[in-house]
């Protein structure tokens, strides 16, 4: 930094009177790793990667998963998905419209809309930070595009919801592959398979001029030994 641009600060009295002692010991940060590359990070542009975060709001009923994609300190690409309230899906489409562009500080200190939506982004800038990102060994990074590949081919995030009681046992609600519309028993009442549609295919099915009927038999599927079983339930009615 030169002289003309170097900040003067004010010191008390006894530190004014004190003698120089001379700094020895030149101790840069531990080099971190980005992009394939190991890196000695001091200002936010020094940072790089595709990471994840996730948070929480304070009544913890609800969570947000953020993906980031970040070049130079820059956000290029947000991936926001929410589960468990309503409200936070509006946040995240606020949030995915914000986040673009900034910094990592600039987004850290806005308000993201929802409590678990900065949570997430507070964790997330500690992940990247100490370089726990998920290009740290990957040469240039992830290209811009690479929180959608996330989501996999129906661009669907991957969520599961399961219920059970003491009383009634296990239901299947929604798995990776899709809706949930059977699970399979076998002669102890255990399962061993279940029957799912796959929104995602069935909307584009549908998009392509399939009849819905039609759309909704191509996107079914089955997991497990389901064609063994003695009894099937509809998890949401039996």
């Amino acid at each position: 930094m030169s002289n003309e641009n170097k900040r003067e600060y004010i010191l008390s009295k006894e530190v004014e009177d004190m003698c120089v002692v001379a700094k020895g010991p030149k101790h840069d940060p531990a080099p971190i790793p980005e992009e394939g590359k190991w890196v000695n990070a001091k200002q936010i542009p020094d940072i790089s990667g595709f990471t994840h975060g996730v948070g929480w709001c304070a009544p913890q009923q609800g969570a947000c998963k953020l993906s980031l994609n970040v070049k130079d300190g820059v956000i290029q690409e947000a991936l926001v998905e929410t589960i468990g309230c309503s409200g936070m899906t509006h946040s995240a489409a606020m949030a995915a419209e914000i986040l673009p562009g900034k910094t990592i500080l600039e987004a850290l200190n806005t308000d993201l809309v929802c409590d678990a939506i900065n949570t997430a982004m507070r964790e997330l800038f500690l992940q990247i930070v100490y370089g726990r990102t998920q290009s740290a060994f990957s040469e240039n990074g992830l290209t811009i595009g690479a929180g959608l590949e996330d989501l996999g081919k129906g661009t669907r995030s991957q969520v599961g919801t399961m219920y059970g009681t003491a009383q009634k046992g296990v239901r299947y609600l929604e798995m990776a592959e899709g809706y949930v519309t059977r699970m399979a028993l076998d002669a102890d009442d255990q399962v061993i398979g279940y029957e799912f549609v796959s929104l995602g295919k069935m909307t584009d099915f549908i998009k392509k001029g399939d009849e819905p009927n039609e759309a909704y038999k191509k996107a079914m599927g089955k997991y497990g030994r389901f064609d063994e079983a003695v009894k099937y339930i509809d998890p949401r009615k039996n």
